[in-house]
């Protein structure tokens, strides 16, 4: 399944993004907006993206590195682990996180607006480092009033920085955290899940820890793959997605 090219307005001017749109529309259906990993809108991205377009969603994935001089869409998986990964995070400190979370916000309406789209269901799903920037997009958009319908956070990378915005995420909600994660400890993922859940009293947060997984277990490079767990949280936020904003699929 292909995409087209979607520009978003925002404050500052139109940012490409691309969209997937399930096949036979009859009717508007639900959108999920999917934030990046620090690679961009890589391969693996945009095969995640088109796997939700092909059970009924429309997916819209704002090309946010598309602020960087020069643009970045994504980056090429590199032999080189250890420099593969420098560049990435290299990439994503270049973006202002406050004007990513801004074309997120942006993204969320722009999707909402699209003539397919049921407005009153759309959903954000971030991975790592898209997964804290979706968290936080689901709060600002709960401050102006027009939360998402869900949010679906896989290890997101930014999370122990921002807790201080759990109580304004209201939304069901979905955590995916990896036990052997070194770039978010065990500890810190503990901390997480006692802010995201109030304690274990919100009943519409799920969050699943995976035994032995590190961080970004989803990627298929083989630096970061754990393939267990890559299943088992994708079938987790397929149920997920199935309860909570389902599609006629």
């Amino acid at each position: 399944m292909s995409a087209t090219t979607l520009l978003i307005p925002t404050d500052t001017g139109d940012l490409p993004g691309l969209l997937w749109l399930p096949e036979n529309l009859e009717q508007p259906v639900p959108g999920l907006v999917v934030l990046q990993e620090i690679f961009g809108l890589s391969d693996y991205m945009q095969q995640r993206c088109a796997d939700l377009a092909v059970l009924g969603y429309a997916v819209l994935a704002p090309q946010l590195f598309a602020r960087l001089d020069p643009p970045v869409v994504g980056l090429e998986d590199g032999d080189d682990a250890e420099s593969w990964l420098a560049d990435g995070m290299d990439l994503a400190e270049l973006l202002p996180w406050e004007r990513a979370e801004a074309d997120a916000l942006a993204s969320l309406n722009a999707l909402r607006a699209h003539g397919t789209v049921d407005a009153e269901r759309v959903g954000l799903l971030g991975f790592c480092y898209g997964g804290g920037l979706a968290f936080t997009t689901a709060a600002a958009a709960a401050r102006e009033e027009r939360p998402p319908s869900l949010l679906i956070s896989y290890y997101g990378s930014a999370l122990p920085t921002v807790l201080d915005q759990a109580e304004d995420v209201i939304v069901p909600s979905l955590h995916h955290f990896g036990t052997a994660d070194a770039f978010i400890p065990l500890d810190q993922v503990t901390r997480i899940r006692e802010a995201v859940t109030a304690g274990g009293t919100r009943e519409q947060v799920r969050f699943e820890l995976h035994d032995g997984a590190g961080h970004a277990f989803d990627n298929p490079h083989p630096a970061l793959h754990h393939a267990p767990a890559s299943e088992a949280a994708w079938q987790q936020t397929l149920g997920f997605l199935a309860e909570t904003m389902p599609t006629r699929v």
